[in-house]
């Protein structure tokens, strides 16, 4: 992990089209502002995660109902 210290108003830049600027410093809390292309998602970890759980249940889910309907009925197997 690269750890970096940055004042207000400082910024990183990323792979040349995301940038990261501190906006402000309150106490313990600082407020970032990211710039990033529209087709780059930018989450939150805590909504990344959610939507990754989500994701992970809806396939979990596909990957059943396409199990069960491979399953014969008892009529099949007679």
């Amino acid at each position: 992990m690269l750890v970096l210290s940055r004042k207000k108003n400082e910024s990183i830049v990323i792979n040349d089209d995301i940038t990261i600027m501190v906006v402000e410093i309150r106490g313990d809390k600082v407020r970032l502002g990211v710039e990033a292309p529209k087709k780059v998602p930018v989450h939150r970890n805590e909504v990344y995660e959610a939507i990754r759980r989500n994701q992970e249940q809806a396939a979990k889910s596909s990957t059943e109902a396409a199990e069960a309907d491979d399953t014969p009925s008892p009529e099949e197997e007679a």
